[in-house]
């Protein structure tokens, strides 16, 4: 809980990988709370141009601004190639929303000095945080 605690009590802008415009989608509603809150959220899905009235970019390595959490939509085998760009652009953590799962990427993001959270959900932390 304390990574997720610390991640989130400092973190400014939120990079969300597989964020989608669909609003059915969890990864929308989830965005759309974590923005109403104060994060700045940066959509990273290459079928996607703008979403939550972000620009939405195609990869990690193409967004222009400091990113302070990846949040991972996506499933778990993605996960290292997600680890090792959140690595490259100098996240502060990972991210990994209820179900996603990978020990060895997260063992390596910690080893790069990133907070790393797995299998939970951002919304509901958040939640239990202010409440």
């Amino acid at each position: 809980m304390a990574d997720g605690e610390n991640l989130l009590r400092h973190a400014k802008t939120i990079a969300v990988l597989g964020l989608s415009s669909s609003p059915w989608r969890p990864s929308y509603g989830v965005s759309e709370y974590m923005q109403s809150v104060g994060y700045r959220i940066v959509p990273v899905n290459p079928k996607e141009t703008e979403v939550l009235g972000e620009k939405a970019f195609a990869t990690l390595d193409d967004v222009p601004v400091a990113v302070d959490i990846v949040n991972v939509f996506r499933q778990s085998q993605f996960v290292p190639e997600i680890v090792e760009a959140a690595i490259r652009i100098g996240a502060k953590g990972v991210w990994l929303q209820e179900g996603v799962v990978h020990e060895e990427a997260a063992q390596k993001a910690r080893e790069a000095g990133l907070d790393v959270v797995m299998d939970r959900c951002i919304l509901k932390e958040h939640r239990k945080m202010v409440a």
